[in-house]
């Protein structure tokens, strides 16, 4: 038996769609069991004991006809059984028809639905904490008569990386007798970025509040919003921030993140690294994106966030996320941070109990 897990998108959804992984490894304990990822995302899922082999997408495959279809053709020639396109783009489709497969299941499209032996449509509401993300996905399992239940993703560090990390830290000053904040400063775009000079004050409440150290995650190419940050702090405030310390890669910052009390800030790919850390999150939602697919795992008050629609509802009157996306920077000048001190102070407190 092989089976083939394709999901060419960003760190979370590639995180997020590996608890599939565990469950077929239950159901199908000597399968082959494959992921066919872009190779930026490995990271993430390195080290998961249920994936026997990474397939990365080429950069070959990404921009040309002649490369995809090679890829497909590779596919082809490992036979799989059972293929799992958590993707359904017009990629994956491509490489699903040559595959070969004697079962192929993805999410209901119309215009591609005759590719696939089994479409599930995606639910569109819940009242599970596990979210959206979590629920869609496991459906995919339906036609394989897998029983599931609700799984929080996860990410495995090696002894090394975690002892390596925490030597780091102390290296560079950071004092373990205080608490350690991961703050996720900035989006992966300006359009999932909470304003500069908001993020500066909730930086301030945590300082004020813990009396927590302070580390920053970003990208190179973020450093200038950084430092900017960085400088719309109090002076107390800057004082508490390593703002040098950060990972040279992904596994560094997953690694220095695990010695951390929790991850605040943007909602995106950090918050759900986090949280398959098993460290407690508070997520800043941009104001055009749908809370009920990624607010995934918030319960006993573990893993919080916030949304202007939970405070201005009659912004939004129905609106789709392709209705909002255009307006996110005038609805998140109506989202400062006063708006959610009560309960991002309630977090910060109950980090303690």
């Amino acid at each position: 038996m092989k089976i083939l897990v394709i999901q060419q998108k960003m760190i979370g959804d590639v995180l997020t769609s590996s608890i599939l992984f565990e469950f077929l490894r239950k159901k199908y304990p000597n399968a082959q069991l494959d992921y066919l990822i872009n190779s930026n995302t490995h990271p993430v899922v390195e080290g998961n004991p249920f994936i026997d082999n990474f397939i990365f997408f080429s950069k070959e495959a990404k921009t040309s006809t002649r490369g995809l279809l090679k890829l497909a053709t590779q596919i082809r020639s490992s036979k799989y059984d059972i293929l799992i396109d958590v993707y359904s783009k017009l990629s994956s489709n491509i490489i699903t028809i040559f595959s070969g497969a004697k079962s192929k299941i993805t999410y209901y499209k119309p215009y591609s639905a005759w590719i696939y032996d089994h479409n599930i449509r995606r639910k569109t509401v819940t009242d599970s904490k596990a979210g959206l993300a979590i629920l869609n996905r496991l459906q995919l399992l339906k036609p394989l008569n897998i029983e599931v239940k609700p799984s929080q993703p996860k990410i495995y560090l090696t002894k090394n990386e975690i002892t390596t990390s925490k030597k780091f830290l102390k290296s560079k000053g950071v004092d373990f007798n205080l608490p350690l904040y991961m703050i996720g400063v900035l989006g992966s775009g300006e359009n999932k970025t909470y304003p500069l000079n908001y993020m500066s004050k909730v930086i301030d409440l945590i300082v004020k509040i813990k009396k927590a150290q302070i580390l920053f995650n970003y990208i190179p190419d973020q450093r200038q919003d950084a430092q900017t940050i960085l400088e719309m702090c109090q002076k107390p405030t800057q004082q508490m921030i390593h703002f040098e310390v950060f990972g040279k890669n992904l596994r560094e910052f997953l690694a220095i993140t695990s010695h951390c009390k929790a991850l605040i800030g943007n909602e995106g790919g950090a918050i759900n690294m986090a949280k398959a850390l098993n460290i407690p999150t508070f997520a800043i939602f941009s104001p055009w994106i749908d809370k009920a697919t990624w607010s995934v795992f918030e319960t006993d008050n573990k893993n919080m966030s916030v949304h202007l629609k939970d405070f201005k509802p009659e912004l939004y009157k129905d609106r789709s996320e392709k209705e909002m996306k255009p307006k996110a920077g005038e609805l998140y000048d109506k989202f400062p941070p006063q708006l959610f001190e009560k309960k991002l102070t309630l977090f910060l407190k109950q980090l303690d109990d």
